[in-house]
Formats: C-alpha cells, structure tokens, sequence
C-alpha cells in the first residue's frame, strides 16, 4: 500500500480522539474587551430595544384590529391603522440598521484589538515556547478562535438580548391578559432548563475538539504550502493532499458529532416553544367557546406564543454556540496569558556600548531538562538532557572564533545563548562582565548581529529588508551597506531597483543574493558582535571571494564566531573551538589542531580529501560503513578516474 493510500480516508480508524479537558473561562476579562466601544454598544442597544419594544406591541395591535376594526367594517379606521404599522415599521427599520451598524464596528474593533495583543504576546514569547507549538497552529488562533470571540461578543450578545426581550416581554403581557394562560408556559421551563443542562458540557467539549483539529490541518496547510519547493522536488503534491484530507476527514467527523448533538438540542428546544403555542391555542380556543375571550384576544395570544418560540429556538441555538466558543475563549487567553521563559529582571540595566568580551562560565544548557536528586548527596540536584555541557569560554575584543563540530555537537545553541534567546540551566553568560540576566534583552540584542545559514527575508522590497539592520537608516547608508555586501550591482539591475518586491520569503531572488541582502542588513546594524552561520554557504565561488571580502571587513575589530560548516572558512580565525556531544573537546589555532591529530584533523580529512588545493590528489573517502550503503541500495561509489 502507498503512502497515500495509507492517508486515505477510509484508512483513518486508527486515528484517536480525545476530548480536552473544560477549565474556567475568565468571563468578565472577556467581557471587559466591550469597554473601550461602550457607546457604541450603547447605541447599538438602544436601536435593539426600540425594534424589540415594537415586536412586542405589534400582536397587541393585530388583536385590537381583529377584535375593533374589522368587526366594526370602519375603513378609515383601517387605513390609519395601517399607516401606523407602516411608521412603527420605518422607525424599527432604523433602529435595526443603527443596532447592525454599530454593534458590526465594535465587533471589527474586538477583533483589532485581541489581533494586535495576541501578536504582540506572539512575537515576544521566548523561542522555546516556538519549539513546543507549530506556526499552523499560532495562525488558527489568531484567525479563527478571534473571530469566534468576536461573533460572540457582538451579534451573539445582541441575538440573546432580544431573545430575552421578546421572550420575557411576551411572558409579562400574556400574564397581564390572562394570568391563567401564563401557567401553561411557565410549565416548560423547567424543562428547558434541564435539557440547556443536559447538551451544554458536551456541546463545549466537542467544539473545543473541532477547533484543536481545525488548528492540526491549518498546520498541515502552512507546512505544504511554505515548504512548496521540497514538496515538488519529491512529487509529492497527492501525498500533501492526502495529508490536508486525512487533518479534515477527521475534523469533519467530529464536526459532524457536534452537529448532531447541537441539532438534537435545538429540535428538542424548538419542540418545548412550539408545545405552548399548542397550550395557548387549547386554552384559548377553549375561552373563546365559552365566551370570556375574543377572537382578536386569542390571536395576539398565538402571535405572542410564536414570540415565545422563537426567543427559545434562539437561545437554544445561541446557548450551544455559547458552550461552543468558550473553547476559543480560552485558547486565545492562553497565550495572552503564556509567561516569557526568558525573564527580564525587574532592575534591568541598559547595556553600555560594549568591546565584546564575551565569557562562558560553568555554562550548561538544555531544551528539555530535567532535575533529579543525587543519590550520594540528597541536597544535590543533577540536570539531565542537556546539550552543553560544563562550558568554559573566554572570548576577547575583537576575537574571532569558529565553532566547528559534528552536527548536534552544540554549535547553534552555544550562539543562542549570547543574545540570549535561551538562558543557561547552569552558570552565566556575560559580556563586558555584565551577566546577560542583568541587562535589558533590547540594548544587548541592539549591539548583536546575525547572520544565519538560512536566510530570512521579509515580503516587501529589497531597500525595506536591508532597512531591517536599521530602520532609521538613510538611502546613502543602505546604499553603502548594499556595496560593502556586494549586493549594489544586482539590485539595480532589477527592475525597480531597491523598491523591487522580493516576494514572499525573498522567494523572487537566487539564494545568494538573498545572503548578500542579509549580510548588507547585519552590514548596516554596525554590531559590535557578528553570530556568522556560515554566513556565504549559498554564494557561488565567485561570489563567496567578494563577500568573504565585505565580511573580513566587517568583521575588523569586531568580536565575531562563526558556525563553520565548511572547514575551509575558519582558517582566518583567530581561534577554533571544537565540540562535540556539547562539551570542548579542543581549542587552538587552524594549524595546532591540525598537528594536534584530533576530532578537529579528522573532520577536516573527511572533508578536504576531495579538495586538490591542499596539494595532495584527489580521491574518494568512504565515511559510510558497507551496512549503511546496503540499507539504500545503492552501489558502492566508484573510484574517480586518475
């Protein structure tokens, strides 16, 4: 069977549900979104009782018609009556469309304002927090949850006040009329409410459900989508498709699941509202016979019950959206609520302009750490998956390092931990001897450049990416930065020159001049510490002589490391450093390490025995054991021709 096959819907009764667990959901913070727009609700409120007070006043009307003018055959009676429902009509209309308007701003303004906090929480939560969520999820919550709150908040809220205006008003003047009549509805709710009961917690359950697989296949959508290139190279457009259509087959059916149980509770809802037109009809048609009440009575009587049907089937169907949308509620304040992992003290101090001395002091660290006691000393505690470990480092002025290691070895995370994007579980991290848990993150991240292997640029016009480095910048200094990158010369070739959009992800540019934009951006930050990730693994040969070139000069008394990849990139470094499994396990120069016949000498051989410039001839090392080529199929590589 294929991989598609296997993601087929058919094939998907292997796939778990569960049901999330129901927390308390903070009602008054919610509701307290409504007071920045509390005229504007206001308004929108006056509008509904107006158009609410006239569909309670209507039936009285039709009664009095039935009962007065049209017994009587008075025409001019009639017409006036009928100009009066005309007006009363216009006026509702108005204080309908004043309601829609006004509460269809304030809910457009809810929705700006819990976008803009919830990307605000979003882009200052700690990368660790990035490492345990995906991208398609964050985009569900701030898309689809919201504009649940939002329906809720506003045209939900107003539905509710109405219902309970025409269902409470049409109780009271029933009562008014005929006290008796009145028993027989009141006689329902009970009813109602033990059903509203019975259909509320699993109705809340199920939607939570829905809206968490929702946010899986939205995840699904953003993987296939910005990883289009893989996807393709590897013809696998059926099996995303297959992916998208397993993430909704599985939403769908429980989609379905609440669908039922919410048109259950409706139906049953609807049952019980129409139940006391079929009570008012039997006792009133009783009265009429009998002769204590008229027809005209009656009729606003039923015209009165159709009210009272119609404010239940609505708050049945609000009361199951209502139970539904709480799930959103408390998913968009959890992450308003998500704490920073990496916490700016309270008496921060603003970083001075610094020389760069960077020192790693008994530095260990670990995404997923644990603390377990030790047995011989029970006051201890032991740290366990960790990927530094014990890291002693000094780094002068102007320094530059190269990071050299087998991947895993701790290269990427020993440079995370300058800017301080992770805090360390053991030891401290300083600069110019300031522990980094003692500045603020903005001066310490505003004199830190980075340059990564993967380069990030941003969907609007290549002057606005390298702006990034520095958002006050002028045209001259972009300009200057553009050279330095050696970037000048294929920007103005394009069309519009620096106001040339870059598509999205810099997707309209080759993988070079993306790096050469990015190195401008770092160029034009002017940072006193460059983080270089292999910063020219995309250039061309050609292209790497000219921005090696523009990165030395950079990289003049500037402290610098450097995640090398390529060995060939370290021999202007001052210093090597070499890990592996987290630890140093060499430091010196290109050349000691290489005399030293270590882990270092050995990558080293690995990678350069191809290379004819080291003087020596060409052939082909085989790193891979005989299993490992067996396991693919493939032949052994032959031998390259003398």
């Amino acid at each position: 069977m294929s991989a598609s096959e296997n993601l087929s819907p058919q094939n998907l009764t292997h796939v778990k549900e569960t049901i999330p667990a129901v927390r308390q959901v903070p009602w008054r913070r919610l509701f307290s979104y409504l007071g920045p727009y509390k005229w504007r609700m206001v308004v929108a409120m006056v509008g509904l009782m107006i158009s609410s007070a006239i569909s309670l006043v209507f039936p009285l009307l039709i009664g009095q018609t039935v009962t007065d003018i049209l017994n009587q055959a008075d025409y001019g009676s009639l017409n006036q009556f009928v100009l009066l429902l005309l007006g009363l009509f216009i006026v509702m209309s108005i204080a309908a469309y004043v309601q829609t308007y006004f509460l269809g701003t304030t809910g457009e303004g809810i929705v700006y304002d819990l976008r803009t906090q919830l990307y605000d929480r979003m882009i200052t939560l700690s990368l660790a927090y990035y490492n345990r969520h995906r991208v398609g999820e964050m985009m569900s919550r701030i898309s689809n949850d919201v504009t649940m709150v939002r329906t809720m908040l506003t045209t939900n809220v107003s539905t509710i006040l109405s219902s309970l205006i025409s269902l409470i008003g049409s109780v009271v003047i029933v009562f008014t009329l005929n006290p008796q009549l009145t028993l027989f509805i009141l006689l329902l709710v009970p009813l109602l409410v033990a059903v509203a009961f019975i259909f509320g917690r699993p109705l809340e359950r199920m939607s939570t459900r829905v809206q968490d697989q929702l946010a899986d296949a939205t995840v699904t959508v953003e993987e296939g989508l910005s990883g289009i290139r893989t996807v393709k190279s590897f013809v696998r457009e059926d099996y995303e498709s297959q992916r998208y259509r397993r993430d909704l087959t599985v939403t769908l059916r429980s989609a379905i699941r609440m669908i039922k149980a919410r048109s259950a509770f409706g139906s049953v809802m609807l049952l019980l509202g129409f139940s006391s037109i079929a009570a008012i009809l039997w006792f009133g048609g009783r009265q009429v016979i009998m002769g204590n009440m008229t027809v005209g009575m009656i009729t606003s009587f039923i015209i009165y019950g159709f009210l009272i049907a119609a404010g239940l089937g609505n708050l049945a169907g609000l009361y199951g959206e209502f139970r539904a949308v709480t799930g959103a509620v408390r998913r968009v304040f959890e992450i308003l609520d998500t704490g920073v992992e990496v916490v700016e003290a309270t008496d921060a101090r603003s970083l001075p302009p610094i020389r760069g001395r960077i020192i790693f002091e008994d530095v260990s660290f670990g995404y997923d750490v644990e603390t377990t006691p030790v047995a011989e000393a029970p006051d201890s505690r032991q740290l366990t998956g960790l990927v530094l470990r014990d890291i002693n480092l000094d780094i002068a002025p102007g320094e530059i390092i190269a990071l050299v290691g087998p991947s895993g070895a701790g290269k990427s995370t020993l440079c995370n931990l300058i800017p301080r994007f992770y805090d360390p579980d053991r030891g401290a991290v300083s600069i110019d001897g300031r522990d980094l848990r003692n500045v603020s993150k903005q001066s310490l991240r505003g004199q830190i450049g980075l340059v990564p292997q993967e380069t990030i640029l941003f969907g609007g016009t290549v002057k606005e990416n390298i702006l990034y480095g520095r958002l006050d910048a002028s045209d001259e200094e972009v300009v200057a930065a553009a050279r330095a990158a050696y970037a000048h010369d294929f920007i103005i070739e394009m069309a519009n020159g620096y106001e040339t959009r870059v598509g999205e992800r810099g997707n309209n540019l080759s993988g070079g001049q993306r790096q050469r934009i990015a190195i401008a951006r770092a160029i034009l930050k002017d940072p006193r510490i460059l983080l270089l990730d292999e910063a020219t693994s995309s250039l061309d040969s050609e292209s790497e002589q000219y921005v090696q070139a523009a990165l030395n000069h950079l990289m003049s008394n500037r402290t610098t490391i450097i995640i090398a990849h390529r060995l060939s990139t370290v021999q202007a470094a001052h210093r090597v450093v070499v890990l592996d499994h987290g630890a140093i396990v060499e430091i010196g120069t290109h050349d000691e390490l290489l005399a030293q016949g270590g882990l270092f000498a050995k990558l080293y051989q690995m990678q350069f025995a191809e290379d004819g410039r080291d003087g020596r001839s060409r052939e082909v090392v085989d790193i891979w054991p005989e299993g490992d080529w067996a396991v693919l199929g493939w032949p052994r590589v032959p031998e390259l021709p003398e």
